[in-house]
């Protein structure tokens, strides 16, 4: 994952390699470096939710969020690195046993009862104009989440599925300044789009399979546009209305190539991070126009 602060400082979410408490882990660790890219610290080092990192972001308040597929918990730190809010929560041990023995069940199941206030394997948060939070939930729960500003559950909207308002691994969400949201509905090569009620207003079907997307602030006109990246090196420019203005990159490992864009921050129309899960690396893209 990666995002930036108000401040131009850039934070990176990883997958490291280290040991943690769940299943599966390539434990977490979520870095801070300033605005020239000098490290300044950890946040949340060895914090409960730490397991497989998914997406960092950051919102108007310049809290930082981070978002664990493992842990199935997303934490809000507040701008001092202390926690401000945990939503969901991690499976335990005691879980399993209880599943697996006295319900016959298992923890892999593919298509599990999807339950209030708990995530399985979620991917990635955003807010609408009033506050309230969004999640992508996400690989096995097909669905997205919304909470109040407090994290109060609220309600939920999908299932696994191809139909509208279905989702297959919805791989990231990110809104707009009207309070749009737009889910990256990954298996089925889409993005939804919904306001903040979860009512539906489009489905843009040109951009791939998305696997990251933001939306850029507001220009000198008050416009704003939708980036998508999908597995193949692309990345893909709409407008919010859906239509696609252009694109760039293919796959490889030299710079000005992408593989696999997990995701993406944008910082203007023409300005971005991405962060590479196989490439191991965040790259900043400025795009100059077309002679």
């Amino acid at each position: 994952g990666v995002a930036k602060n108000s401040q131009g400082h850039l934070f990176v979410f990883s997958r490291t390699g280290r040991t943690a408490t769940v299943k599966g882990s390539a434990a977490s660790m979520l870095f801070e470096f300033d605005q020239n890219l000098k490290f300044v610290k950890q946040w949340g080092p060895n914090n409960y939710a730490a397991g497989f990192a998914h997406t960092v972001r950051v919102d108007k308040e310049d809290n930082v969020w981070m978002t664990d597929e493992g842990a199935n918990m997303i934490v809000k730190f507040r701008p001092d690195a202390t926690v401000a809010l945990t939503l969901g929560r991690k499976e335990e041990p005691l879980d399993w046993l209880e599943r697996f023995i006295e319900e016959k069940d298992k923890i892999e199941t593919k298509n599990p009862v999807m339950r209030p206030w708990v995530f399985n394997r979620p991917t990635d948060v955003t807010w609408s104009t009033d506050g309230s939070i969004f999640v992508s939930d996400g690989y096995n729960n097909s669905r997205v989440a919304k909470f109040d500003k407090n994290g109060n559950w609220v309600k939920a909207l999908g299932e696994r599925g191809s139909a509208p308002d279905q989702f297959n691994t919805p791989h990231g969400i990110t809104s707009d300044n009207a309070g749009n949201i737009y889910v990256a509905d990954r298996g089925n090569r889409r993005i939804q789009v919904y306001d903040s009620d979860l009512n539906r207003k489009a489905i843009f079907s040109n951009v791939r399979a998305p696997w990251a997307v933001c939306v850029t602030p507001p220009n000198a006109r008050g416009e704003q546009f939708l980036y998508s990246a999908d597995a193949s090196g692309k990345i893909y420019k709409l407008s919010l209305d859906g239509r696609l203005l252009g694109w760039f990159g293919t796959t490889g490992k030299k710079v000005g190539q992408f593989y696999w864009v997990h995701q993406m921050h944008c910082v203007s129309e023409n300005e971005l991070y991405t962060g590479e899960a196989q490439n191991w690396r965040v790259q900043h893209i400025i795009l100059k126009p077309a002679k």
